[in-house]
């Protein structure tokens, strides 16, 4: 089967909501360049997570529709399915949603996220309902921070419903004090990483999980295998994003014309699956990248 390469924006958090849809722009292109399929930005990468200091401007639905059909004209013209991380107002109440554009251009729908985290809860309202998504031969789910680290469910939803991957946009920046990790999981930093290797392993998938650049990061961009191993990491505060490649080796972010090349992994859909214990796995996964 044809492979499909993904790309995880590792991107520093937008200064302002015009800032935000300018790097989607230029993200989307160099994935492109790359040759991804398909590129996962951060947790509400448009317009800006608000909270842990950062406070964008008041939500505003009109600006939402503007940067949304940039985006798309943007995924179009790369030909890149797009996992959009940002907000959307329904019925007078703001949502973290991950927005998913298809490689065409057209609006394929939203995972708004579920699981709040307590601290949000004055500020976002919870979503209702899971769902899958389709680009090419590569079906995936999506779980969204607080989601993916304590709520495994969610991944596995997905997984029982045949994804191949699920990507994991999120926001996690350093405190005051707090431990500053050099490599990916270390048992001195928090459980964070941990668990994505724990949601890839109990659900022989692939999880993709995607952060902000930021100093002291306490969690990085990486794609975790279905066995739980490792496949690569962004090196953690580093804008850009990490290549994956089968052999395991990192591939750093790098710069061409000025910008920053996202990451890309090729992901070969499984050929057969088989029920295990109510869930799935893959009888052969293989992921590829140049390197």
């Amino acid at each position: 089967m044809s492979p499909c390469r993904i790309a995880l924006a590792n991107l520093p958090f937008p200064t302002t909501p015009e800032e935000s849809v300018a790097q989607a722009e230029q993200a989307i292109a160099q994935a492109s360049l790359e040759g991804a399929q398909i590129i996962c930005f951060p947790e509400c990468f448009i317009p800006g997570y608000r909270g842990m200091g950062k406070s964008p401007p008041p939500p505003d639905a009109q600006f939402l529709e503007r940067a949304w059909a940039t985006v798309a004209a943007a995924a179009a013209k790369a030909s890149v399915t797009v996992v959009l991380g940002t907000e959307r107002i329904v019925n007078g109440a703001l949502l973290i949603t991950a927005l998913v554009i298809n490689r065409n251009g057209g609006i394929d729908g939203f995972q708004d996220k579920v699981q709040l985290d307590p601290s949000e809860e004055a500020t976002y309202t919870a979503g209702s309902g899971r769902r899958i998504f389709q680009t090419g031969p590569l079906t995936f789910g999506i779980a969204i921070c607080h989601e993916g680290w304590r709520y495994p469910e969610t991944v596995r939803w997905a997984a029982r419903q045949g994804s191949h991957i699920v990507f994991h946009p999120h926001f996690h920046q350093a405190e005051p004090g707090s431990y500053r990790p050099s490599s990916f999981a270390d048992p001195a930093n928090s459980f964070h990483e941990k668990a994505a290797l724990c949601r890839a392993a109990e659900n022989t998938c692939y999880f993709a999980t995607v952060n902000y650049a930021s100093d002291g990061s306490p969690t990085t961009s990486a794609v975790v295998n279905p066995d739980g191993t490792l496949l690569s990491y962004q090196p953690y505060g580093k804008e850009g994003c990490s290549s994956q490649t089968s052999t395991c080796r990192r591939r750093r972010g790098c710069s061409r014309g000025g910008g920053k090349i996202c990451s890309s992994a090729q992901i070969e859909r499984p050929l057969t699956k088989k029920g295990l214990n109510g869930g799935l796995f893959w009888e052969t996964a293989k992921i590829t990248a140049k390197k």
